[in-house]
C-alpha cells in the first residue's frame, strides 16, 4: 500500500504533465525523429549527456574537425560510457563527424580522503569500485584510463594523441578529485574546443566552498585565460525544463584561436556587414 501511494504522489506531483511524460516516453521508445529533436524534448536516456555531445558535435562539424573526444571523469560501472557510446552512434547518423571515447577511473573506488572539501560526510574511501574485466566486455569504443587522476591526466596527450576535447562528464564527487582532473585543460588550445560543455553531477547541496563547485572556484581563481562558468539560462531556453539543466558548464577557453569565430545556424560563417 505504501508503494502504491508513492507512486500516486510521484504522478500527480510530477512537474511535468502526464501526457508529456507519455509521449517522451513514446519517442524515446521508439526512437521518434531524430535524434536531436529527441534530445531536446529530454526523449532519450542521460539527456544531459546527449546536449553536451551535440553541443561539442555542431562545434567541432563547424570547425571543420573531423572528429572530437569526450571524456567522463568517474567511470565506476560503466553505465555512463556505455550511454555516451549509444549517443555516439546517434551522432554518426546526424553529424558528419566522428567522437572519442575516454573514461578515467582509479579502478579501486574512490580514494582515502581527509579533506573536509571532499564531502567526506556523504562518500568514503572505496565508493564505486569498478569491475574492469566485467566492463571491457561490455565497451565497444571506450577507452578506459585506470590510475590516480592526477597521474593519468598529464601524461594523457602525450600517450592517447586524442582529439580535441569536445566536452566532459565530470562525476568525480570529491573536491580533490575533480580539481586534479582539471588538469586535461592545461595543455594547448589545439587540444580542445573553444568551449566545452560540461555536466557536474554532484552539486545539488553543495556551495562554491565544496565538492565540486569548491574545485571550480579554485580552478577559475588561478586561470585568466580559462573559466568555468555555468550556463544560465540554460531551463529557460529548454522546451522541456529539467534540474539536470543546472547541472551544464561550459569551458571557457578565451585564448583559443576560434574562441571568436563567429558561426551561423547552417554552420557557415558569418559574414559582417
Amino acid at each position: 500500500m505504501n508503494n502504491f501511494l508513492r507512486h500516486i504522489g510521484q504522478a500527480a506531483l510530477h512537474r511535468q504533465p502526464l501526457r508529456v511524460t507519455f509521449l517522451r516516453r513514446i519517442i524515446r521508445m521508439f526512437s521518434l525523429g531524430d535524434y536531436s529533436s529527441r534530445a531536446s524534448i529530454d526523449a532519450v536516456v542521460r539527456p544531459q549527456y546527449a546536449y553536451c555531445i551535440i553541443e561539442a558535435a555542431k562545434l567541432a562539424q563547424n570547425m571543420g574537425l573531423k572528429k572530437f573526444s569526450i571524456i567522463e571523469f568517474g567511470v565506476a560501472g560503466g553505465n555512463g560510457l556505455i550511454n555516451i557510446e549509444q549517443h555516439v552512434e546517434e551522432i554518426k547518423k546526424e553529424f558528419s563527424i566522428d567522437c572519442e571515447v575516454y573514461g578515467f577511473d582509479s579502478g579501486e573506488g574512490m580514494p582515502a580522503s581527509d579533506d573536509y572539501r571532499d564531502l567526506l560526510y556523504l562518500w568514503a574511501e572505496g565508493f564505486y569500485k569498478m569491475d574492469r574485466e566485467a566492463l571491457e566486455k561490455r565497451l565497444s569504443i571506450s577507452k578506459l584510463i585506470i590510475g590516480n587522476v592526477r597521474q593519468t591526466c598529464k601524461t594523457f596527450h602525450d600517450k592517447f594523441k586524442p582529439a580535441p576535447i569536445g566536452c566532459v562528464f565530470f562525476d568525480l564527487d570529491y573536491y580533490t578529485s575533480t580539481l586534479a582532473a582539471f588538469e586535461i585543460f592545461n595543455i594547448g588550445p589545439d587540444s580542445r574546443l573553444p568551449r566545452i560543455p560540461c555536466h557536474f553531477d554532484d552539486i545539488s547541496g553543495t556551495n562554491k566552498f565544496l565538492g565540486e563547485l569548491g574545485a571550480i572556484e579554485e580552478f577559475n581563481r588561478h586561470n585568466d585565460s580559462i573559466k568555468i562558468a555555468q550556463h544560465h539560462m540554460l531551463a529557460e531556453l529548454r522546451r522541456v525544463p529539467m534540474p539536470w539543466n543546472h547541472e551544464i558548464y561550459c569551458v571557457h577557453d578565451f585564448t583559443h584561436p576560434a574562441y571568436n569565430t563567429c558561426f551561423r545556424e547552417d554552420g557557415r560563417l558569418a559574414l559582417k556587414n
